[in-house]
């Protein structure tokens, strides 16, 4: 088992900036590739970034140019900066770890863009 735990999300003007961060633990040495999803009200869930263990990440377009996904194996952590936050980026962010058999995801932090 592997367990994720999200934290930074909040409320935040936009323009502005925030940092997300997931902490694993459990049978981390399973772990691949670690990225972040989120979901509005009414939407699906959809993938924002992605990190494999050697560093290489992909974005979604819309967050191009403004989030950055980073990742400390040392602390089992992965990180999204995002800056320039706009409302539509408002949602619930999700931290997911992909195993060897299965997916594992976190509880999901708040992240609301608004003035």
């Amino acid at each position: 088992q592997v367990q994720l735990a999200e934290s930074g999300g909040g409320l935040v003007q936009p323009g502005g900036s925030l940092r997300l961060s997931c902490a694993a633990s459990g049978r981390i040495w399973s772990i691949n590739v670690m990225g972040w999803y989120r979901q509005s009200p009414g939407k699906q869930r959809e993938l924002v970034a992605t990190i494999t263990s050697a560093g290489r990440p992909t974005y979604t377009n819309s967050v191009k140019g403004r989030f950055t996904i980073s990742r400390d194996n040392a602390k089992n952590t992965v990180y999204l900066q995002m800056i320039n936050l706009k409302p539509e980026d408002t949602a619930v962010y999700y931290c997911n770890a992909v195993g060897p058999r299965r997916d594992y995801w976190g509880q999901g932090t708040q992240v609301t863009v608004s003035s």
